[in-house]
């Protein structure tokens, strides 16, 4: 994007939200949305003048997810604590040695997994706790979204377990630490962000391997369109989109690249409905995109500090953010 060029702005659109501490991640909760920070708290911003702090960690904030319903967090204090829209607070677990809790995961059913060191953890519904030693220490968690299988992130692969079935686990192998890990939402493929510039993937009716490289940055963030049928990413000055319309997903293509900058792609987040996005830079620009045809909407301009997270609500009429300087805002659609 050229600022010189005409492009559309709604800068004036984004109202800014005053934190108390800056946050890491952001989610939604209907039309609240949840700034974590990463000591202690979580803010619950129910509009840009409407902001509570509730207090949910005696330590750092590792690691947090949401269904809609509920963000789940981990900490370092060792547990694993819920909080509903309303600020409401539940502890789900605590880890009996007191180690810090790395990744967490949601099901649909209300099923919750964490992980502390090489142990992850899945608590049903009704209160049962059942747990897995991965080969290494886990990288991240995934519910698939169909049937209640955890996919465990590890070193050399991931590893497929079915916590309510006596089969063994299935194993994905890959040479190299998998971090972050990814269902399509069709069921169809799986795909690993790696502490090396790369992505991994497999096709999980047969097991084949997808390689997704050429980045120059580690990718950090991974956000499916609405169809599925694309995987944005950063890890480049520009947004990097894989297909996986077709049955053999990316292999033998080229990816998409979209809204480039003279910065990094810090953060992606594809609107839940329309094939549009939302990308955010190193210099904390952040652009509206749409997919067809590359489009591009500023709705921040780059004022320094690097974008750390965004989201949108589940209807796709709000878009929230948040820096690593503490500024943060919401953009209605």
């Amino acid at each position: 994007m050229n600022e010189s060029a005409s492009i559309i702005s709604i800068t004036n659109s984004v109202r800014k939200v005053t934190l108390a501490a800056p946050a890491t991640a952001v989610h939604f909760l209907g039309d609240v949305a949840v700034f974590v920070g990463g000591e202690e708290t979580v803010q619950l911003a129910r509009s840009a003048d409407d902001v509570a702090s509730v207090t949910v960690h005696d330590g750092g904030i590792l690691c947090s997810v949401t269904d809609g319903a509920r963000v789940v967090t981990g900490g370092d204090d060792g547990k694993v604590v819920a909080v509903n829209a309303a600020g409401d607070m539940e502890t789900l677990a605590r880890d009996p040695k007191h180690r810090w809790i790395d990744n967490v995961a949601l099901h649909a059913d209300g099923t919750v997994a964490w992980s502390a060191g090489k142990t992850a953890f899945v608590r049903s519904p009704k209160g049962e706790i059942k747990s897995f030693d991965a080969p290494s220490t886990v990288g991240g968690l995934a519910f698939a979204p169909k049937g209640l299988r955890l996919a465990i992130a590890h070193y050399n692969g991931v590893t497929l377990w079915f916590p309510n079935m006596a089969a063994k686990p299935e194993v994905l192998e890959w040479k190299g630490s998998h971090l972050g890990v990814t269902f399509s939402a069709d069921n169809r493929f799986l795909v690993t962000t790696m502490h090396e510039a790369a992505l991994h993937g497999w096709r999980l009716s047969d097991g084949k391997h997808m390689r997704m490289t050429g980045y120059p940055f580690r990718v950090r963030s991974t956000s499916w369109s609405a169809s599925s049928k694309l995987l944005a990413t950063s890890g480049a000055d520009t947004v990097i989109l894989w297909p996986f319309n077709t049955k053999d997903g990316p292999m033998g293509k080229e990816p998409a690249m979209l809204a480039p900058l003279q910065a990094k792609v810090t953060a992606v987040a594809c609107h839940p409905k329309d094939d549009i996005l939302v990308a955010g830079y190193s210099d904390g620009t952040i652009l509206l995109v749409r997919i067809q045809d590359g489009a591009e909407i500023l709705v921040r301009r780059n004022e320094g500090s690097p974008v750390a997270a965004l989201a949108w609500n589940a209807t796709g009429s709000t878009m929230a953010f948040a820096c690593e300087d503490g500024a943060a805002g919401l953009m209605p659609l």
